[in-house]
């Protein structure tokens, strides 16, 4: 499992996706990845979200997909079978955590404040996501929490873009952030990959000149 929460780290921006068709998902996985990243958050706010992540996992291995917006237990049964490598939520499910732990899957619960951090804390977990993180105190909020949560990573999400990422990224609390605006719905759409290729890019070369 740590070997997934160092590989989130060098990627370093997750792409979060809202699939209309699976059909189009080994193609942005090649495009994402081309760009420099080899990693996905497939939202379960579509029907088109389970084949998607199977569809990725089985013929782009090398991209590190995830399942988003995981609202129940059965929802993260069906992304893990589908070869998910990774569960992410919104809020802080308590069932889902525990079944999350219970079959040693990486999970990720959403949390906007110190009493779900601790929750978070208690289930032994080392890494939440902040979210929506720009509505509740973005990067002062991470810094505020870095004092007495020292030991816990955050994904930050929800109004992160390109031209605040690198605020986050400097963070050393934030392990990766997630951002919707790498795959913009209508590029998707109109199966404009190589538009989303230079997002990613764009992301990529941000994401480095940080880290590297």
């Amino acid at each position: 499992m740590s070997d997934f929460f160092t590989e989130l780290h060098e990627v370093g921006i997750v792409p979060v996706i809202k699939m209309d068709t699976a059909e189009n998902a080994v193609p942005l996985a090649k495009a994402l990845q081309a760009g420099g990243l080899p990693a996905a958050e497939i939202t379960f706010r579509s029907e088109a979200a389970e084949a998607s992540i199977r569809a990725i996992a089985e013929s782009v291995p090398g991209m590190c997909v995830c399942a988003g917006t995981v609202l129940n237990v059965e929802n993260a049964r069906r992304a893990v079978e589908a070869g998910a490598k990774a569960v992410i939520s919104p809020g802080t499910n308590l069932e889902v955590v525990r079944w999350c732990v219970e079959h040693h899957v990486p999970v990720i619960p959403g949390c906007a404040t110190p009493t779900e951090v601790e929750a978070c804390m208690r289930e032994g977990l080392k890494t939440v996501k902040l979210f929506p993180a720009e509505v509740v105190g973005g990067v002062k909020m991470l810094k505020a929490l870095a004092g007495p949560y020292a030991g816990m990573k955050f994904m930050p999400t929800g109004g992160i873009s390109l031209a605040n990422a690198k605020d986050y990224l400097l963070l050393k609390n934030v392990v990766a952030c997630g951002g919707s605006w790498i795959v913009p719905g209508n590029l998707l759409a109109e199966k404009r990959f190589d538009a989303i290729e230079k997002l990613a890019a764009e992301a990529a070369q941000l994401r480095d000149s940080v880290r590297s």
